[in-house]
Parts: structure tokens; C-alpha cells; sequence
């Protein structure tokens, strides 16, 4: 049986207390990559709440339907977590826009 680490991940990000904490953690823990689909899903999903369609989301975000699908899944029959602490976060508005 495997060991569960997941509570030494919760507990770093807890002990987060600003923007720039939790930039600095996810930046060591993810590679490039990984942080700007994480980044991607999460811009998606506050979209979504919003209420913006999926032609929308793709275009403002560059998101695979795919990926959008499995984010959607989640904004309505998730844990609630995009709902809590993604809908009131502001999305920053591109350069030239």
C-alpha cells in the first residue's frame, strides 16, 4: 500500500500567506508546463461560472475542448472547489486588450 503525501502539499500551501508564496511554491513544485495548464483550467473555469460559452473560453483561453469538458465536469458536479476560490479571482486582461 502506498503511502498518501497529499497532506505535506495541503500543509505547504497553508502555510502560504501571500500571492507571491504560493507563485513561488507552484513554480518549484510544477514545471513550466504543468503551471500554465493549471493556470489555463483555472481561467477556464472562473469563465465558465461567469457563464462565457465554450467558444469563448477556447478563444480567450487557448484550452483543448477536451481539457474544458473535464473542467466544466467539475465546476458543476465537483467538490466545489473552482465555485469557492476561483469565482471571485480576477482574470487579468491581455496586453493590447
Amino acid at each position: 500500500m502506498k503511502k498518501d503525501f497529499s497532506p505535506v502539499l495541503y500543509g505547504a500551501f497553508l502555510n502560504c500567506r501571500t500571492e507571491e508564496d504560493v507563485r513561488v511554491l507552484l513554480e518549484d513544485l510544477c514545471t513550466y508546463e504543468e503551471l500554465e495548464q493549471l493556470s489555463q483550467r483555472a481561467a477556464a473555469a472562473k469563465l465558465l461560472i461567469e457563464g462565457k460559452t465554450y467558444a469563448e473560453i477556447i478563444l480567450e483561453t487557448d484550452i483543448s475542448s477536451a481539457t474544458l469538458s473535464r473542467v466544466s465536469r467539475a465546476v458543476n458536479h465537483g467538490s466545489g472547489g473552482y465555485r469557492k476560490f476561483i469565482a471571485n479571482v480576477l482574470i487579468p486582461q491581455r496586453k493590447g486588450n
